[in-house]
């Protein structure tokens, strides 16, 4: 038995568990990750600990990195439109974008035509309309190759989200656009990024599926914990009976009462572990 038996943390990758954002902008590889942050989640672990990432990222985009990173429970992927085991090479929960969202999306991007768009198909497939430079940014920094559609009506489902992408001015142009369409209600709407716009399926999220993760792990609300830095990771702190937070996080998260820890350039996994030990001493 271990200190940790019964205990789930969860942990954001970009610019939580890895702080990826010089990579984003400078097109740099993704650095590795921090020694401490190692030793502190394999001890956490070693001791009963269940660690999983919950990532924004698409299958694809985060299977290609799961080299980097100890972990021993089924991940939270595409921002909470699916939970992956990667044990067993399946997704466990999906909670997929309704078939209509191609056709009220489309006009959006008419609208907009300076915005790109990726579309994260559950089969691996991350299609891309509108190509600018954010999207080749994030291109870079994900190592998925998107194929090019002209439409989002070319694009193949089911999808598990869409995301816009552009400068922020114009993202809340589109933010407003779409929140003043009739359909606006029937999904979530959240910024991963300044530049970064995230559409799901209603109650697709990293608090809601974490949630259902711990409830498949056999493990209560009482003992979840999640770590994150931006507006996307608000519903997963919001679920734990702590949540963390760098000291990069974005100000929304520092006003959602999350406990900061360190900047992620440093070993902030550890010092969010090191708290948990004083919790469960």
């Amino acid at each position: 038995m271990g200190k940790f038996d019964g205990v789930l943390l969860a942990s954001d990758f970009d610019n939580t568990l890895i702080y990826t954002e010089e990579a984003l902008r400078t097109g740099q590889p993704i650095p590795p990750l921090s020694a401490g942050n190692r030793a502190a989640l394999e001890r956490f672990m070693e001791q009963g600990g269940r660690f999983c990432v919950a990532t924004g990222r698409a299958l694809p985009a985060f299977e290609r990195l799961t080299g980097l990173v100890p972990f021993n429970a089924p991940c939270v992927i595409c921002n909470g439109a699916a939970i992956y085991d990667f044990e067993q090479g399946a997704y466990l929960e999906t909670a997929l974008l309704p078939g209509q969202t191609r056709e009220r999306v489309q006009p959006v991007l008419d609208a907009f035509p300076e915005v790109g768009v990726e579309a994260y198909h559950v089969e691996n497939v991350i299609h891309a309309v509108h190509i600018n430079e954010f999207v080749r940014a994030h291109e870079h920094l994900t190592g998925v190759r998107v194929e090019e559609r002209e439409s989002l009506l070319e694009v193949p489902g089911p999808l598990g989200k869409l995301l816009f992408e552009a400068e922020h001015e114009a993202l809340l142009e589109v933010e407003a656009y779409i929140r003043g369409r009739g359909w606006a209600d029937g999904y979530e709407l959240i910024y991963s990024g300044k530049t970064l716009l995230e559409l799901t399926a209603k109650g697709a999220s990293k608090g809601g599926m974490l949630l259902k993760l711990a409830d498949r792990l056999g493990i209560g609300r009482g003992d979840v914990y999640a770590v994150g830095d931006e507006r996307n990771d608000i519903s997963m702190l919001a679920a734990a009976a702590v949540g963390f937070a760098p000291a990069n996080c974005a100000e929304a998260v520092r006003e959602c009462g999350a406990r900061l820890v360190c900047d992620a350039r440093g070993d902030a996994l550890a010092e969010v572990i090191a708290a948990l030990d004083e919790r469960y001493a």
